[in-house]
């Protein structure tokens, strides 16, 4: 009989959902979603990025990244800047209140590597990656 409690491929899953589901709850106290945050982290890492890059980065339709922009475009977190060289193409810019957020994203994330980590030596961690 196979015991699922050691299964580390049952278990990476767990962890992996139990993190999502914390940071979902994270993300609500911002009134955001956790596809929101993502787009802000890729905001941050990859300015001026367009829609249409973003949807396959993010492996969505494109209506997808336009409406969670919309819903980050309205508090004044994301704007939308035309390309200067296609006026099709819009491309993603963090406004500065998004700032705030990316850094209490990075603390969060912190807090739940530390706590994934907990226990594990530097050495078993480092293989791990």
């Amino acid at each position: 009989m196979h015991c699922f409690d050691r299964d580390m491929l049952i278990l990476l899953h767990d962890v992996a959902r139990m993190q999502r589901t914390r940071f979902d709850q994270w993300a609500r106290t911002y009134g955001m979603t956790r596809a929101q945050g993502i787009i802000l982290n890729r905001l941050n890492s990859q300015p001026g990025i367009s829609q249409k890059e973003l949807s396959e980065l993010l492996e969505v339709e494109p209506i997808t990244v336009a409406r969670l922009v919309d819903r980050l475009e309205a508090p004044g977190m994301v704007e939308r800047r035309p390309d200067p060289r296609d006026r099709r193409i819009w491309r993603l810019h963090l406004m500065s209140t998004a700032h705030e957020v990316l850094h209490d994203i990075a603390e969060q994330r912190a807090e739940m590597t530390r706590m994934v980590a907990q226990g594990i030596d530097d050495d078993a961690l480092e293989t791990f990656i």
